[in-house]
């Protein structure tokens, strides 16, 4: 090895072992500084906390037409729904026999009623 490569080489290895030494030295340092803050941000809460926020003096906006529709097809929505949940669907069931039972034979009654009358007829 030359004279001008090792001065080349140790001046490389010098430059690297600096650079490095120097940011490992800066992260730590703001690492360090980084936990001091909060640390001390702690502290202080602790000896003296913060003021509470005063409430917003802004006014709400009010919500346009397709908010205030979307909100009463929920409201909707969920007033039948809750009444479909809350129906006794045995209850239901039985009535709606009933009432077609009731139907088919007054149906029937009239068919048997003009049956008969068709046959009165036809025998005179």
């Amino acid at each position: 090895m030359g004279f001008t490569t090792g001065f080349i080489g140790g001046i490389t290895l010098t430059t690297t072992l600096l650079y490095l030494s120097l940011a490992v030295h800066e992260r730590t340092r703001l690492r360090q500084a980084s936990l001091l803050r909060q640390q001390a941000l702690i502290l202080n809460n602790v000896v003296s906390p913060a003021t509470p926020i005063a409430p917003s003096t802004s006014r709400s906006a009010t919500p346009g037409l397709q908010e205030r529709l979307k909100e009463r097809w929920n409201r909707e929505l969920e007033g039948n729904m809750r009444k479909v949940y809350g129906v006794d669907w045995r209850g239901v069931r039985e009535e709606v026999e009933e009432r077609v039972a009731g139907v088919w034979g007054r149906a029937m009654q009239g068919t048997r009623e003009g049956v008969e009358e068709g046959g009165k007829k036809v025998s005179s």
